[in-house]
């Protein structure tokens, strides 16, 4: 009987994050790249990035389901956090906004893992991010990858990887607010 490495759903925020991640996760899971991203505004650069992740996945020969909608939730969520600085209370509901979908997905279809790209930021704390992805997957019953990608080259190599496949590479974390920042 081979020896079949545990399904794992990744929650992709973009394209470039997803590079370095993806390779990583790769050697010790089978990945299913996802995506739900509906604080990217403005429509424009949701596009962009939708693209780049769709182009990234492509290269890497995997499927991605794409979830839209969840806009009005999110400005839900942001109204009245409007001038936080980024990595403030605003950042933890949207972390928690599109990962609690991420494990209602994985849940849904069969995923023993879960992990998300963010942390693979320079300016998100991964504490932070493993901390709410780790409470919804227990919730649900399943792992939740808890790395800090940035670590060990991991954001130069985001980077390198993004140049090498040619993909879009954004300014701002997503949505306005930040943007603003």
């Amino acid at each position: 009987m081979p020896n079949r490495k545990p399904r794992l759903l990744l929650h992709l925020c973009c394209g470039p994050c997803g590079t370095a991640v993806i390779e990583r996760l790769a050697l010790d899971y089978d990945v299913t790249p996802y995506w739900f991203n509906p604080n990217v505004q403005p429509d424009e650069e949701y596009a962009r990035r939708l693209e780049a992740a769709l182009k990234l996945t492509a290269q890497w020969q995997l499927a991605m389901p794409v979830e839209e909608g969840g806009t009005e939730e999110f400005a839900a969520l942001a109204r009245g956090l409007e001038s936080l600085p980024e990595g403030g209370e605003r950042c933890l509901r949207c972390y928690e906004l599109r990962l609690r979908r991420a494990v209602a997905y994985a849940a849904a279809n069969g995923f023993s893992h879960v992990a998300a790209t963010l942390s693979i930021s320079p300016h998100k704390s991964a504490e932070q991010i493993n901390a709410i992805g780790q409470r919804l997957a227990q919730e649900a019953g399943l792992a939740f990858v808890a790395e800090d990608f940035k670590t060990a080259g991991g954001f130069e190599r985001s980077v390198a990887l993004s140049h090498q496949y040619g993909l879009y590479r954004q300014k701002y974390c997503g949505c306005l607010f930040s943007r603003r920042a």
